[in-house]
């Protein structure tokens, strides 16, 4: 029962981690990477997809993406759903090839970036602090129900504890890595 609880417990909290380094990647750095248009919707015939679902989208250099609709007619809503979007970024249409210049960071819009990621980070060793906290319910119930002793309830929540400081770690870690990719010129 307990050993089910912390397995349960890592799972969740990796999860955290990984959703952690999902929104980092969509926060950008000063190279063109495709997940950055991951947030993107398009409408497609009265639904709104992701971009990725109407269009290829790929790297030319290190500072520019292209954007090449599957359909011809579907060109222009695209470039409108990159323009409306919160990026800042400005495309431009040749034929049915978009390309999107990933503009130069400056100094203030890294250091907002660095405040996301900060923000980002804090909310994912919230939710693994959640996951603790539920997981450790769980056991109080169990030491109550009489279904375990005091001692494993001791065991099992210094074991929980142990794991909540590794997840918070690796998301410590990973926001340091973060925020040297953004402060790199």
């Amino acid at each position: 029962m307990i050993e089910e609880l912390k397995k349960d417990a890592e799972e969740r909290m990796k999860k955290s981690v990984e959703s952690l380094g999902h929104n980092f990647n969509k926060i950008r750095t000063g190279r063109a990477h495709p997940s950055i248009l991951d947030t993107i919707r398009v409408s497609y015939y009265g639904s709104d997809v992701p971009l990725s679902q109407v269009a290829n989208v790929g790297v030319e250099d290190a500072r520019t993406l292209t954007v090449s609709p599957w359909e011809r007619n579907m060109v222009p809503d695209v470039e409108r759903a990159i323009m409306k979007s919160d990026l800042g970024l400005n495309p431009s249409t040749a034929g049915t090839v978009i390309r999107i210049p990933m503009p130069q960071l400056t100094e203030e819009t890294r250091k907002g970036f660095i405040k996301q990621a900060r923000h980002e980070a804090e909310n994912a060793r919230v939710a693994i602090r959640n996951v603790r906290r539920d997981v450790l319910a769980d056991i109080k119930e169990l030491q109550k129900d009489k279904e375990i002793s005091e001692d494993q309830e001791r065991k099992a929540q210094e074991d929980v504890q142990k794991l909540t400081d590794r997840f918070i770690s690796e998301a410590d870690k990973a926001l340091t890595a973060k925020e040297a990719d953004l402060m790199v010129v």
